[in-house]
């Protein structure tokens, strides 16, 4: 899986307003400049994220964008899947019932399956608010064993 960079800019849009203050109205020649995106890059990636109902825009002089609920109400999932669609690293994954003819043989769907799981859990813990709070990120929640790195074996 490869979020695209209309993926990566949509939650720096994101996160942008959200750093502007709560009930901030905010220009999308202001964020282009803040962020180095063109305008008209970022109106593609607007409309989808008003379609999706995360930002309401307000025309005129003083118009922009504006966060419709808290940043901790978005989750970066939320976001990516706002722009990119659904996160499956394999196609078969992308509906919600497995339509390949090959699903019940497949020896390897359970892998892909638990990768899905793992790559939806791993974007849905984290809000606009956590980038807010914790500028570099937040801390990492303890791994279990089965996630610890493997050990180096010495040669003997």
């Amino acid at each position: 899986m490869k979020i695209s960079t209309r993926g990566r800019y949509a939650l720096r849009l994101m996160l942008d307003i959200a750093q502007q203050g709560e009930g901030a109205v905010v220009s999308l020649t202001d964020i282009a400049r803040r962020q180095d995106i063109s305008v008209k890059y970022l109106e593609q990636i607007v409309m989808k994220l008003n379609r999706a109902g995360f930002l309401k825009s307000t025309r005129g002089v003083q118009g922009g964008y504006m966060l419709l609920r808290k940043p901790e109400e978005y989750s970066v999932g939320d976001i990516l899947r706002a722009i990119e669609g659904n996160l499956a690293p394999i196609s078969c994954l992308t509906e919600e019932s497995n339509h390949c003819n090959r699903c019940r043989s497949c020896d390897t769907l359970w892998f892909w399956e638990r990768m899905d799981n793992s790559i939806n859990a791993f974007v849905d813990q984290y809000t606009l608010a956590d980038f807010l709070n914790h500028p570099e990120g937040p801390p990492m929640p303890e791994a279990d064993s089965r996630e610890s790195a493997p050990q180096a074996v010495s040669s003997p």
